[in-house]
């Protein structure tokens, strides 16, 4: 227990620090409520779970050898976040309540989120390299992706629930067309960071 102890608060850290997905989160809670963003928390929470036990089976060694891919994947990512807020400023200004329900992120779009996000691979690169050690094998490998899993679910969880917590504030088009803005700008800073 001493051992994963230092890798729950990683793991607690890296998920509950602002990033493109929890602001993805927060964005949708807040616009649609909170059963529209848990298809988000669940398809993140597993990408990123099944990334760390992937990189820990070997893919993250494959991926340090290939530097090209790693730009790609970079570019790719950015370009999937620049889409998103521009789809978030682009929303409609309507109050919550009056608000339509258009075209959603769902569970594979956050999952193919994390599959391109520089920093949710960096952080399973941390999590092989810094708390399996050298001697881990594949179930350490799975446990850790499965703690991440379990401590990630919450994390997110907070941050739609903080975004349904702001939808009692946004009652005007006024309020929701600079809550759109915001969100969409912070999502843009967040994917030019994780670069």
């Amino acid at each position: 227990m001493s051992q994963l102890l230092p890798f729950v608060l990683f793991a607690f850290v890296a998920s509950i620090t602002p990033g493109p997905t929890n602001i993805l989160v927060l964005s949708n809670s807040s616009r649609f409520g909170l059963g529209a963003a848990m298809p988000i928390i669940f398809g993140a929470c597993s990408a990123a779970a099944s990334i760390v036990l992937l990189v820990g089976l070997g893919a993250g060694e494959w991926l340090l050898h290939h530097p090209q891919l790693q730009q790609l994947m970079s570019w790719l990512g950015l370009a999937w976040l620049l889409y998103l807020a521009w789809q978030i400023a682009r929303s409609p200004a309507e109050p919550v309540e009056a608000a339509a329900a258009p075209r959603r992120l769902g569970a594979l779009g956050a999952a193919g989120l994390q599959l391109v996000n520089p920093k949710v691979w960096m952080m399973a690169l941390a999590v092989v390299g810094v708390f399996s050690g050298a001697a881990a094998d594949a179930g350490r490998y799975a446990i850790h992706a499965l703690l991440f899993f379990l401590i990630a679910l919450p994390c997110l969880a907070a941050w739609a629930l903080l975004g349904v917590g702001a939808a009692k504030l946004l009652h005007s088009a006024a309020h929701m067309r600079r809550f759109n803005y915001a969100m969409a700008l912070l999502l843009v800073v967040s994917a030019l960071l994780s670069l």
